[in-house]
């Protein structure tokens, strides 16, 4: 199924519950207060349209990170290693840099395949601004070093992920023999 509006699958429950919750998460309530380095901005979303769907970072200032997939998938809780939360935090710092101009947004459409859109979570209100995926790749965009930044975030996302152990479930205990008294029976 598509929507009508950005002709792309129509995202899981789950991405836009996970979606609406930062989009109206308060910076007090999750402990974000201003700072010298990020006085304004204290969080950024990178939204990327695919044919496939939509995969959105986000980055706080606290050096929360998530990464969610329209698709229904995500990683969460990996702002807790240390190189992924710095380079989060750089996103939300650069942001600082590429505020002005960029027009506050009341409501937060979804990207479109090919466009990259930056959610730039203020202080004073959310900003929103679009761009050409390959143009910001290429430098050929203003915002190209945000953009960069970002993809230093998913890089670490990556290698965090790449230096797990595969989570694998426990092994199922063997079916009990016939005849064989069950756990707790006859003791």
């Amino acid at each position: 199924m598509t929507t009508s509006s950005n002709l792309l699958p129509e995202p899981a429950a789950i991405y836009t519950t996970m979606r609406n919750l930062i989009l109206g998460l308060q910076p007090h309530e999750a402990g974000i207060f201003p700072t010298p380095t990020a006085p304004m901005v204290w969080g950024v979303l990178m939204e990327t349209g695919y044919d496939q769907g939509i995969i959105t970072l986000v980055c706080l200032a606290d050096g929360t990170t998530s990464l969610y997939f329209s698709s229904g998938g995500g990683i969460i809780g990996s702002g807790e290693a240390l190189p992924v939360a710095r380079a989060s935090r750089r996103v939300v710092e650069a942001a600082e840099g590429f505020l002005k101009g960029l027009p506050p947004v009341e409501g937060y459409p979804l990207p479109q395949t090919g466009q990259a859109q930056f959610i730039l979570l203020t202080f004073g209100g959310p900003h929103i601004t679009q761009a050409d995926e390959q143009d910001l790749g290429y430098g050929r965009h203003a915002l190209s070093p945000l953009f960069y930044c970002a993809q230093e975030v998913i890089s670490q996302v990556r290698r965090l992920q790449e230096s797990q152990p595969a989570q694998t479930p426990p092994p199922l205990a063997p079916p009990p023999q016939a005849g064989a008294p069950l756990a707790g029976e006859g003791d």
